[in-house]
C-alpha cells in the first residue's frame, strides 16, 4: 500500500502512469513495500550515520567561509533499465569523441567555423578559449578525457542532455560512495536482480590516464588537487587513493627542463600524467594568472613539449560553454557523420538578436542560465521567478548577451524519495561519467542528484539539492548478479 496514493504529475523513474513499478523497478519496489514506511525511515537513519562515521562531506561556501557537511543522501534509488542505457552510453561516447574532434579543431585548422557551421566570435568570446593552447596535440587526439554530462529525463520519458561538464566535472566519488552505502542498507536486493556495478571506475580512469604516456602502465600518476578548502577536496583525495596515485599540490611539484618532478622526500619523481582539478587560469602563473599559487610555473611547457599529459587538457573549457552546447548536434554530424545519439534541449542563445528578442519576449515560460557558471548559481527559472528577479534577469541580459543562454522549462522526472515520514516525488537529473583516451568507458549509471524540496527543479547540493543511488537493471538476466554482495571482495568486474 505503500505507493498506492502516489501519483506524480510527471514521469515517474519507479512507477509507470497506471500505479504499476516500471519493469526494472519491481524488485525495488515490492521491497519497499515489505518492508513498510518506518523499516525505510531506519534504514536512511543507518544510511546517514554510515556517511557521517566515513567523513563523506561536500563544501558549501556562504560569507566567505568553507562549510564542510555531511553528503545529503537518499536510500530509495532511481532505477534505470539496461535496454534504455545502452543507448545512453553509445549517445555519450558519440557526444564526447564530436566534442574532442571539435576542441582540436578550434586549436588547429579551425574548418569548423570556415564552413560556417559554428560563428567564430562564439568560441573567441568564450571565457574557456585558451589561444595559448593553438598547435598542441594532445595524446591520442584527446583534449577531453573525463566529461561528466547532465541528463534529464522529460515528461514523455525522452532523455535529454542538458550541459556538458569537460572542465574539471565532479561527482564520481559520491557516486561510488553512494553505491556502497546503498548495498548496505539493501543487501538483499544486490542478490535478486542483475544491478550493473560502478566500482571499476577507479581502475578505467587509471588505465585511461596511464594510456596517454609513452610510459603506458609505469608511468607516474598524480592528481592535482587546490588543497584542503577546495569544494571537491574529498573527491580529490577518494580518487587518489582509488587508483593508488599521490596527491598532490602545485607547491608539490617543479618543472626543470620541460619535465615535470613531484619532490619526495626520496628526492625527485618525473611525474608523466597530471590528472588536474585546478581551473585553467591557475595551473602555469607563467602562462595565464602571474598570481597563481595553485599551479606551477613551467607545467605548460612541459605539456606542449610531450613530456606530460595533462587531463583533461587545458583549453577544453571551450566546449563547456553553454552557448558552445548548441552546436553540439551540428558537431556530431560534421565530424562523424552521424546523427545524435541523444537530443540536446532546445537552446537560445542570447548573444544572437533572433533569440535574445524571442527571449525578453518570453522570459516568464523560459530558463535563464550563465553561460559559464556551474553549481546552478545564477539561473532563472521563469514560471517561479519574481516580477522583480524577471527584470534584473532581462537587465543582467541586455547588458551581457553572450553570457546567456535560456531554455524551455523541462518537468523533469521524479523518483520517490523519503520526506518527512512519507514517500514523495522529487524532481531529478542525472550525471554519468565518460572517460576516453585509447578506450572508452560510460560508467553504469551515475550521480543522480535529487531536488529535496517540492516542486524544485533546482538539484544541486550547494542550493540544498541530495543525491540517490542509481542502478542500471539488466531485466534479461534477473537471476544473475554483476556486483557481489557487501561482504564480497569487489573487482573489476
Amino acid at each position: 500500500m505503500l505507493f498506492s496514493d502516489y501519483r506524480p504529475d510527471t514521469f515517474d523513474e519507479l512507477i509507470d502512469e497506471d500505479g504499476h513499478p516500471r519493469d526494472a523497478a519491481a524488485s525495488l519496489v515490492r521491497h519497499l513495500e515489505r518492508i513498510g514506511i518506518a523499516e525505510i525511515e531506519e534504514r536512511q537513519k543507518a544510511a546517514n550515520v554510515g556517511i557521517e562515521a566515513a567523513g563523506i562531506t561536500f563544501t558549501v561556501y556562504a560569507e566567505g567561509t568553507g562549510i564542510d557537511r555531511a553528503w545529503p543522501f537518499d536510500i530509495v534509488p532511481r532505477v534505470i533499465s539496461r535496454r534504455d542505457w545502452d543507448r545512453v552510453d553509445a549517445g555519450l561516447v558519440q557526444r564526447l569523441t564530436a566534442l574532442n574532434h571539435f576542441i582540436a579543431d578550434v586549436y588547429a585548422e579551425q574548418r569548423i567555423f570556415a564552413e560556417g557551421i559554428v560563428p567564430i566570435e562564439l568560441v573567441t568570446d568564450s571565457p574557456g578559449y585558451r589561444p595559448e593552447c593553438r598547435g598542441a596535440t594532445p595524446a591520442h587526439g584527446v583534449w577531453a578525457h573525463i566529461c561528466g554530462s547532465d541528463l534529464v529525463r522529460g515528461k514523455d520519458g525522452t532523455i535529454y542532455v542538458l550541459e556538458d561538464n569537460l572542465r574539471v566535472p565532479s561527482g564520481v566519488s559520491y557516486m561510488l560512495e553512494n553505491r556502497e552505502i546503498t548495498k548496505r542498507v539493501f543487501p538483499d536486493l544486490f542478490v535478486e536482480q542483475s544491478i550493473l556495478p560502478v566500482d571499476a571506475y577507479p581502475e578505467r580512469l587509471r588505465r585511461i590516464l596511464a594510456s596517454l604516456s609513452p610510459r603506458g602502465d609505469e608511468a607516474v600518476i598524480a592528481v592535482l588537487t587546490p588543497g584542503i578548502y577546495n569544494s571537491a577536496y574529498f573527491e580529490h583525495s577518494f580518487l587518489a587513493r582509488q587508483m593508488g596515485v599521490e596527491l598532490v599540490e602545485g607547491r608539490d611539484l617543479f618543472v626543470e627542463d620541460d619535465v615535470l618532478y613531484m619532490r619526495t622526500i626520496h628526492g625527485p619523481i618525473r611525474v608523466d600524467v597530471l590528472y588536474r582539478r585546478v581551473d585553467d587560469a591557475f595551473l602555469d602563473p607563467e602562462v595565464f594568472r602571474p598570481d597563481s599559487a595553485l599551479g606551477t610555473p613551467g607545467m605548460m611547457s612541459a605539456w606542449r613539449a610531450g613530456n606530460l599529459a595533462l587531463a583533461n587538457a587545458p583549453g577544453t573549457g571551450v566546449a563547456d560553454d553553454k552557448a558552445v552546447y548548441a552546436y553540439v548536434p551540428e558537431m556530431i554530424r560534421h565530424y562523424l557523420g552521424e546523427e545524435p545519439i541523444l537530443s540536446n534541449v532546445p537552446t537560445y542563445q542570447c548573444g544572437n538578436d533572433d533569440d535574445r528578442a524571442f527571449v525578453l519576449d518570453h522570459l516568464e515560460e523560459l530558463v535563464v542560465k550563465p553561460a559559464n557558471e556551474s553549481g546552478g548559481y545564477g539561473i532563472v527559472i521563469g514560471p517561479k521567478a519574481t516580477t522583480d528577479e524577471l527584470d534584473h534577469c532581462a537587465k543582467e541580459i541586455r547588458n551581457d548577451p553572450r553570457g546567456f543562454v535560456a531554455q524551455p522549462v523541462i518537468d523533469l522526472s521524479v523518483v520517490p524519495t523519503l520526506c518527512d515520514g512519507t514517500l514523495a516525488p522529487r524532481h531529478v537529473d542525472l550525471r554519468p561519467f565518460t572517460l576516453l583516451g585509447a578506450e572508452s568507458y560510460v560508467t553504469c549509471g551515475g550521480l543522480t542528484r535529487v531536488a529535496m524540496v517540492e516542486g524544485s527543479l533546482v538539484v544541486n547540493s550547494s542550493q540544498g539539492g541530495g543525491s540517490k543511488d542509481t542502478w542500471v537493471v539488466d531485466t534479461d538476466a534477473r537471476t544473475a548478479t554483476n556486483e557481489p554482495s557487501p561482504t564480497d571482495t569487489e573487482g573489476d568486474t
